[in-house]
């Protein structure tokens, strides 16, 4: 017996760079921001790979007139973050694990306090682009840089590795150090932008 596949919704390809010029806003409607973050220590194993949903987030991506981004900005609300899967722990989370995370994310890492990007610079063609500029968490602003992948469906795709430490953030630990989560965690951005 074969499983049925999945029906996805057909998309229009459209040859060259996609994207009307203008300044396009999107957000959780039109993509999907996770973070992940990944633990370390003597006592790893107690602990989980977190997957988390941020459902609170806004980005403002200017394209100019020869149909490239000039311009990205992202607006997150910190306190949208909701954990959406813990791997590798010997037992699954619970709500009161999932609901602890959240306190911990707000209190003790992120302060509530709002996260912000801004390029500097956009640059590259053919479905790769750099983006440099300032981002700005837990109140400490710093350069920071990443690629994004547009494709020929005018998506735009990319993960940004933030070292938490560089933002005067202590990574989070508990059991006296044995179990802790990694410096360095990732972003991961897949929007659909308007296209022709």
């Amino acid at each position: 017996m074969t499983a049925k596949a999945k029906r996805r919704r057909p998309r229009t390809k459209i040859a060259g760079m996609p994207l009307h010029p203008g300044t396009h806003v999107v957000g959780p409607e039109s993509g999907t921001m996770q973070v992940m973050t990944y633990r370390e220590g003597m006592a790893q194993k107690v602990g989980h790979d977190l997957v988390l949903d941020v459902s609170g987030w806004q980005a403002r991506v200017t394209v100019g007139e020869d149909r490239a981004p000039t311009t990205i900005e992202l607006d997150v609300d910190p306190r949208s973050l909701q954990v959406r899967e813990g791997k590798h722990g010997v037992k699954p989370l619970s709500d009161g694990d999932r609901d602890e995370i959240r306190k911990n994310i707000d209190e003790k890492v992120l302060r509530g306090q709002p996260i912000e990007f801004r390029s500097r610079e956009v640059s590259g063609r053919e479905g790769a682009l750099k983006v440099n500029g300032e981002l700005t968490i837990a109140g400490q602003t710093r350069p920071a840089g990443f690629e994004l992948e547009l494709n020929d469906y005018g998506e735009l795709s990319g993960t940004l590795t933030i070292v938490q430490s560089q933002w005067d953030i202590k990574p989070y630990r508990a059991l006296m150090g044995a179990l802790k989560v990694r410096d360095a965690v990732e972003i991961a951005l897949e929007v659909r932008l308007p296209a022709d």
